[in-house]
């Protein structure tokens, strides 16, 4: 008699905790919920405030937790509410106050960021959703990934699309990278480091206990 085959552990911090529910309206009732949870720690993470020569938030290290914990349509849907949440006048955003959330908020400096946020989420959750964080080295190499493709989101936007003071669109490439990139390089290798490290060793442990428990 064969033993039967042990199933693959599922492969998101969401998935884990609280599985996919079998029936429509729950499965909908917990994306709704884990959205709504995705949003509220981008704008807590975005009024966390880390001391240095050019002050940073918590939000790129949030937006790698987020594709890690919910998968990739989660994740986006995350990012998502909450640049609706400040489209739509609520303080979400780093700097609101003192600055007016809204419409022509996301059209400032930082408007492309925000979409990198979401294409980076998006990334790092397909490839969750595919296991990588069955292999620490892989899950790394993602993450650096998704980073570099919302630094060059936000990089563009801002040196050709933003619009500024002036009314004009864009500053130009090199200031671009002078103010919009260069000053945050070290602060977000910081950051990809500690979610390397972690993530993959709390899914790993969470897998454990959640087998052991079992």
């Amino acid at each position: 008699m064969q033993n039967a085959a042990v199933p693959a552990p599922a492969t998101t911090f969401a998935r884990l905790v609280w599985p996919v529910a079998s029936g429509r309206a729950g499965a909908l009732a917990r994306a709704a919920c884990l959205a709504v949870v995705g949003s509220c720690l981008l704008t807590i993470s975005a009024k966390v405030q880390v001391p240095g020569p050019v002050p940073m938030t918590l939000q790129t290290l949030v937006v790698m937790a987020l594709g890690a914990a919910l998968g990739a349509r989660l994740a986006v849907a995350a990012v998502v509410l909450y640049v609706v949440q400040g489209a739509l006048g609520m303080p979400v955003f780093a700097n609101t106050p003192p600055l007016v959330p809204g419409l022509a908020y996301l059209f400032g400096p930082t408007g492309g960021f925000l979409l990198g946020f979401a294409a980076a989420a998006g990334l790092i959750g397909a490839a969750a959703d595919r296991g990588a964080m069955r292999s620490p080295l892989y899950f790394a190499i993602v993450l650096a990934f998704g980073n570099v493709v919302l630094l060059a989101i936000g990089f563009a936007w801002l040196a050709l699309v933003a619009q500024t003071a002036s009314g004009g669109m864009g500053i130009g490439f090199a200031k671009a990278w002078a103010i919009g990139v260069q000053p945050f390089m070290l602060a977000n290798t910081i950051k990809l480091a500690i979610a390397a490290l972690a993530i993959p060793l709390l899914y790993g442990a969470l897998v454990r206990r959640l087998g052991s428990a079992g």
